[in-house]
């Protein structure tokens, strides 16, 4: 999910959000969903502005290990299911509770084809809580976006509706509205057909990709494209949709765009999915990372930033497409993986563009006003609405940031590439938190699971301990953990990295020392 320029402020838009309807996902797998896997869905829908409806069928490909009794998906119970076929033969089902339970005939297809439709769930404070949100822009012209990172795909189509759960083969996704109406979806539009006074658009993408995801937004657009060169040579197509009002602001979104991808590509590697393409669309609401066609509703706040504009909404949603798309995890407890690599891929943008003293300056200011308020690891099988909060992005990136501080540049941003390129953890492998912990170890050689164990399960802080010792001496400690860091030390000599923990360790300085002066840690002084 996107982040404000302030993390705080993200958290009090999602508690005021909170009261009003909630299809929370996440949590404990359904025993039932654990006997098939989504291999693919073809999703047909008719969008209906006038009405704020949607009808058409979504077809799920799947394999199961034995033969399923009952075949269990999510879809709110808010649309109306009119048929569910296999092997084109209709089977019962039923619907309540936001579950639609399949009964399969007795045959070998993988295929059922859920036909629904029916008037949309309203987004009540989008994107923290979503679902559809219809505007009319300023040419009179329908408006709409969607948004489900809070909800799933249960929100607009009969899905496996759990985190763990991609479709590996990707999907095919069908639109069809009136003229003169656009629709940007996922991937690559691969056909677009007119009949009479409406037209269908063809996405389509191979590459698996999560539930909130998949999405659409529907408008009246001007786009402007470029063709974008990635790091690994391969020639990408980039595209922004803007609202026709907003016309003029669409080349410099475009080359907004453009700088951001290489930023990310420079830290992250090659822009991960290659056969597709790198798109934003403007949405009536702030913003998300859906797979290839980034919500965009920053209003164009580009700040001036070295020789660049910068856009942190853009930014941020855009390094969604390494952590939260190409790496994505299967249990919302380690939801931080998404955010707080993210923002701190927005940290690194100050570094690139505004130099190592303003990257600086941004971290400390981040690091000084953190609440400490909740850990940033959830217990296991956190549904989403209890594993999201501020801190996954500000105290994750922070984390991040030391582990920098520990292992310098030499080591860390190698393996920061290293870890967003490793197939075990990528695509439709998912990650877990253990994983990060020991790819760190294996790739460093250095057991850091301490430090990452202290600073993602708890709320404390190390305590900063320093007694005067005789005219010269200082000694100095961390009081509250167990285990030691090379933390920088300003004396009279200069900068000293030097290892501080629980025992403490005499320095000698003719000058009062500074510990930590360029704030790496989290620590209470």
């Amino acid at each position: 999910m996107r982040k404000l320029l302030l993390y705080l402020p993200l958290f009090f838009f999602f508690t005021a959000s909170a009261f009003g309807q909630n299809w929370d996902w996440g949590g404990p797998m359904d025993p039932l969903q654990e006997k098939f896997k989504v291999l693919h869905y073809q999703l047909e829908l008719e969008i209906l502005p006038e009405s704020k409806s949607i009808q058409g069928k979504n077809t799920v490909t799947f394999e199961a290990a034995e033969k399923l009794a009952t075949l269990r998906l999510n879809l709110i119970d808010e649309y109306q299911v009119s048929k569910v076929t296999m092997n084109g033969e209709e089977v019962e089902f039923s619907h309540e509770n936001d579950i639609l339970d399949i009964t399969p005939i007795d045959c070998t297809c993988n295929e059922v084809t859920v036909y629904y439709g029916g008037v949309t769930p309203i987004a009540i404070n989008p994107p923290w809580t979503g679902g559809f949100t219809w505007e009319v822009d300023q040419l009179g012209y329908h408006w709409m976006g969607l948004s489900s990172q809070g909800e799933g795909a249960k929100v607009f189509m009969p899905a496996l509706d759990h985190p763990s759960s991609e479709p590996s083969n990707g999907v095919d996704l069908y639109f069809t509205v009136e003229k003169p109406y656009f629709v940007a979806s996922n991937g690559n539009l691969l056909e677009t057909k007119e009949r009479g006074d409406k037209t269908t658009y063809h996405w389509s993408t191979n590459y698996s990709i999560n539930n909130y995801g998949i999405n659409f937004t529907l408008g009246v657009f001007t786009e402007a494209s470029t063709t974008y060169t990635s790091v690994s040579g391969k020639k990408i197509p980039m595209h922004v949709y803007v609202l026709k009002e907003d016309s003029a602001q669409a080349e410099t979104l475009l080359e907004v765009l453009e700088v951001s991808t290489a930023t990310q590509e420079k830290f992250f590697g090659a822009f991960p999915f290659p056969e597709d393409k790198i798109a934003v669309v403007e949405t009536p609401y702030l913003g998300m990372e859906h797979q290839t066609i980034n919500a965009y509703g920053n209003n164009f706040r580009f700040i001036p930033m070295g020789d660049v504009l910068y856009d942190n909404l853009l930014h941020h949603e855009l390094g969604h497409e390494w952590f939260g798309n190409k790496m994505s995890v299967g249990d919302w407890a380690d939801m931080w993986i998404h955010e707080g690599f993210t923002a701190y891929g927005d940290w690194l943008f100050y570094e690139e563009h505004g130099g190592h003293e303003a990257y600086l300056k941004h971290a400390a200011s981040v690091i000084q006003t953190l609440p400490h308020a909740r850990p940033v690891l959830s217990p296991v099988n956190s549904t989403e609405e209890e594993a999201y909060h501020g801190e996954i992005y500000s105290k994750g990136a922070s984390i991040v940031h030391g582990l920098r501080g520990i292992l310098g540049d030499e080591v860390f941003f190698p393996m920061l590439k290293a870890f967003i390129s490793d197939d075990q953890f990528t695509y439709q492998n998912q990650v877990k938190s253990s994983d990060f912990i020991e790819f760190v170890h294996t790739y460093t050689g250095n057991d850091l699971s301490e430090y990452l164990n202290f600073y993602l399960k708890t709320t404390n802080l190390p305590e900063l301990k320093i007694k005067k010792k005789g005219s010269d001496g200082y000694e100095v400690s961390l009081r509250g953990i167990k285990f030691s860091m090379p933390v920088e030390v300003q004396t009279s000599e200069g900068i000293k990295k030097i290892e501080l923990g629980p025992k403490p360790v005499l320095i000698s300085s003719n000058t009062e020392i500074q510990v930590d002066p360029n704030k790496w840690f989290m620590i209470r002084k």
